[in-house]
């Protein structure tokens, strides 16, 4: 008897608890939705972030509101979303630094796979090689040539140990046969800032920081680290097709979710985010920061995550690169 009320209160809570997800779900959202960027504020991914955060809250009724959380390579920002209730009103926008970290974090406090959720990417951005104007090199092959003939003399800024920038240098360092030091930063601005200065020889930045230092003459663009040339940079060549074939990366922005997030509003935040990135704003946005839109269904998304997981892991021990 004792048995069988305990299995009925069982399935009533199990019904209750059904009938009240349900219920949130329809509602969904209600309240404003925190949007954690795990970059410093003018990040080309917090930046991102406001373009289509904008454009999403308008449809949404509500507003995103942007927090940025950024140290350590994205994982401060990927811990408060990996420890967020997972009911749709905490996000993650984030980069390929998201697939990056599980290789060179020894000891991450989440895990990458198992605690998040995809939604959909936002965009693909080329990261460009600059470098100041002021050190004579104007071409890839001049920086390569002065490289091998000065083992061990050049060093090139990342947006942080382990980042996606730090990532696509590495992989350049090891096509074109070089030795370069990496200096990190906790993000672009300071990168940028560092090679303007020539304190720091190159960086394989994201286009939007450093568009408008490039059409200046500030900084000089030697390469894009992408498998196809940028719409924003169309006579910049690839790193490729200047002369170093096997060094291309492919950098993306895209949104997640703290895992169990309910599968009717991961659908829905990614259908918004297709609608967004679609928009005529939107697209001048991005147009403007040099980035071009790229949308994947959750399960595709998740399934790219985890392939792209494991291509970075080898990267990383081909690199030598230590985990933290």
């Amino acid at each position: 008897m004792k048995l069988a009320l305990i299995a009925t209160w069982a399935v009533a809570l199990l019904a209750a608890s059904a009938t009240a997800q349900a219920q949130n779900t329809a509602n969904y959202p209600n309240k404003p939705i925190r949007v954690v960027v795990p970059f410093a504020a003018g990040s080309t991914t917090d930046l991102i972030a406001r373009a289509i955060g904008d454009k999403m809250g308008q449809s949404l009724g509500q507003t995103m509101v942007i927090e940025n959380r950024g140290g350590a390579s994205g994982t401060i920002g990927q811990m408060a979303v990996a420890t967020a209730a997972p009911d749709g009103y905490t996000v993650m926008i984030h980069s390929s630094s998201h697939t990056v970290s599980p290789s060179t974090f020894t000891k991450q406090p989440f895990k990458t796979e198992e605690d998040f959720i995809g939604i959909t990417p936002i965009v693909t951005s080329p990261n460009v090689l600059v470098i100041a104007p002021e050190k004579g090199m104007k071409t890839l092959q001049e920086l390569v040539d002065f490289g091998k003939a000065n083992p061990g003399k050049l060093n090139f800024a990342s947006a942080g140990q382990g980042s996606a920038t730090h990532l696509n240098a590495e992989k350049f360092k090891l096509a074109a046969g070089l030795d370069a030091l990496n200096i990190p930063f906790k993000g672009s601005a300071e990168a940028v800032g560092e090679v303007m200065t020539g304190r720091v020889d190159y960086y394989f930045s994201p286009i939007a920081p450093v568009l408008s230092q490039i059409k200046d003459g500030r900084l000089l663009a030697l390469a894009v680290g992408s498998p196809t040339r940028s719409p924003a940079l169309p006579d910049v060549p690839t790193t490729g097709e200047a002369g170093v074939p096997g060094s291309e990366l492919v950098f993306w922005i895209g949104m997640l979710a703290p895992a169990g997030t309910p599968e009717p509003i991961v659908q829905r935040l990614h259908d918004e985010v297709v609608k967004a990135v679609a928009s005529p704003e939107v697209i001048a946005r991005f147009d403007a920061l040099g980035v071009s839109p790229w949308t994947m269904e959750p399960q595709a998304f998740n399934a790219y995550i985890h392939d792209e997981i494991g291509s970075y892991s080898e990267l990383v021990k081909a690199a030598g690169i230590e985990p933290n």
